[in-house]
C-alpha cells in the first residue's frame, strides 16, 4: 500500500482531513524538534511533535528531507498518534522486506509515485527526479506518459493484476507509477510509436497524435472490459521523465479534469485538443454565467437537442458540411436548412469562421454552467 493510499484510509477512520508534504531537515529541527517526543530529536519515521496547533509524524527521512504526515491536534488522541506512529514505523520495515524478496523496482516505484505527488502538492517546477528514484536509469529514456484514473476499483484487485494486464496489452514491460487512491501513472517505452505506425503503414501513415488516440482507445477498451471498468484516460507526448514527470503528470491531471468537465460521457482525453477548454475554465464562473444569459437571451435555439446534435457533429467533422450530413443520415439541403435556422434566429452563421468561433464557445460554457 503507498503512502497515499494509506493516508486516504486514515482520513476516513479519522473524519478529518490530513496532508502529506516534504519539508528539509534543517526545517523539522527548527520547528518540530523542541516540541518533539521522546529524548531524541533525530527525524526519524515515526517520530511527532506539535507545530502551531498540528501533529507533525515523520513518515521518512532521506537525503536530508522528511516526508511529513500533518494531522489537526484536535482531532486525535495520545492513543490515536502511538498508533499512527507505530504504523508508519512497521510500514517502512514491511517495504524494506518486500523489497529483499525481489520486489525492489515495484517498491521504488510505489516511491516515486509520493515523490511526484508531494512535489506536486507543493508547487514544483522543473524539478528532476532524485538519482536513486530513477528506475534503474530506465526514466532517462524517452517514454510515453498515460494517466489512468478509475472510477470504481474491482474488489480484492491488486497492483500486480494491473501490470500484467499492461505488459500483456503492451506486449513489452511498462512501469506503473501508483499515485493517489484509483490513479495511476503508465510509463511505456516510446518504441510503441514505431510498432503501431509499422502496423497502419499498408493503410495509411498515421501522425503521433493519431497513433496515441489509437492506444489509449484500445487500452480503454481492454481495461473497461477485462479489470477496472468505467476509466478515463489521458496521454502526453513522448518525454524524458527524468527531467519532466512532474509537468508532464501535472498537464495529465488538468487535461482529465478538463475532459470529464467539458466533455461528459468521453473516457480519453488528449492535451491537445483542449486549449480552448483550458482557456475557458480559466475565466471566472460569474463572468461565464453572464456571458451566457447575454448570448442565449437571443435565443435558445442553439440548446435544441436537434440543433445541438447537429452542431456537435459539425464541429467534430471541422465543419464539412457534407460529411457532417453523411454522419447524420440526413440529406445536405436538411442540414442546410437547420444552419439557416441557426443564423436567422442568432445572427451566427457557423460556416464564417468568427461566428463558428462563437458558437464553439457557447456550446462548451453551456456545459459547466448547467443553465436549463
Amino acid at each position: 500500500m503507498s503512502n497515499m493510499e494509506w493516508k486516504d484510509q486514515l482520513e476516513q477512520i479519522l473524519g478529518c482531513t490530513t496532508r502529506l508534504f516534504q519539508i528539509k531537515t534543517s526545517e523539522w529541527e527548527d520547528k518540530a524538534a523542541p516540541q518533539a517526543t521522546g529524548s531524541a530529536v533525530s527525524p526519524r519515521p515515526g517520530k511527532s511533535a506539535v507545530v502551531y496547533d498540528q501533529l507533525w509524524i515523520v513518515v521518512s527521512s532521506e537525503r536530508q528531507k522528511l516526508q511529513v504526515l500533518e494531522i489537526p491536534r484536535k482531532q486525535i488522541t495520545e492513543k490515536e498518534e502511538a498508533l499512527i506512529s507505530w504504523t508508519i514505523v512497521n510500514l517502512k520495515q514491511v517495504k524494506q522486506e518486500t523489497a529483499g524478496k525481489g520486489n525492489e523496482a515495484s517498491v521504488l516505484l510505489t516511491e516515486l509515485g509520493e515523490w511526484i505527488q508531494l512535489e506536486l502538492d507543493s508547487g514544483s517546477k522543473g524539478v528532476i527526479v532524485p538519482d536513486h528514484l530513477t528506475i534503474g536509469g530506465k526514466l532517462f529514456s524517452e517514454m510515453v506518459s498515460f494517466l489512468l484514473v478509475s472510477e470504481h476499483v474491482p474488489p480484492n484487485s491488486t497492483y500486480s493484476e494491473l501490470e500484467k494486464l499492461l505488459d500483456s496489452f503492451f506486449e513489452e514491460d511498462v512501469l506503473l507509477v501508483p499515485l493517489k487512491t484509483q490513479e495511476w501513472l503508465i510509463l511505456a517505452p516510446v518504441s510503441l510509436l514505431s510498432e503501431a505506425d509499422n502496423e497502419e503503414r499498408e493503410e495509411e501513415e498515421e501522425t503521433v497524435d493519431e497513433i496515441l488516440f489509437s492506444i489509449c482507445s484500445g487500452l480503454h477498451g481492454m481495461l473497461a472490459s477485462e479489470w477496472i471498468g468505467e476509466c478515463h484516460l489521458a496521454v502526453s507526448q513522448p518525454v524524458t521523465p527524468a527531467n519532466s514527470i512532474v509537468e508532464t503528470l501535472s498537464l495529465l491531471q488538468e487535461t482529465i479534469y478538463l475532459g470529464r468537465k467539458f466533455h461528459v460521457g468521453e473516457n480519453i482525453h488528449l492535451p491537445w485538443l483542449l486549449h480552448l477548454e483550458r482557456l475557458l475554465n480559466s475565466i471566472p464562473e460569474s463572468q461565464r454565467a453572464i456571458y451566457m444569459e447575454q448570448m442565449l437571451n437571443r435565443s435558445d435555439v442553439i440548446i435544441e437537442p436537434e440543433i445541438l446534435m447537429t452542431l456537435e457533429t459539425f464541429f467534430g467533422l471541422d465543419c464539412n458540411v457534407s460529411e457532417t450530413a453523411k454522419k447524420l443520415y440526413i440529406h445536405r439541403n436538411t442540414l442546410l436548412y437547420r444552419l439557416d435556422k441557426l443564423k436567422q434566429e442568432t445572427g451566427l452563421d457557423v460556416r464564417v469562421f468568427s461566428d463558428a468561433v462563437l458558437v464553439k464557445i457557447i456550446l462548451l460554457l453551456y456545459k459547466v454552467t448547467k443553465r436549463r
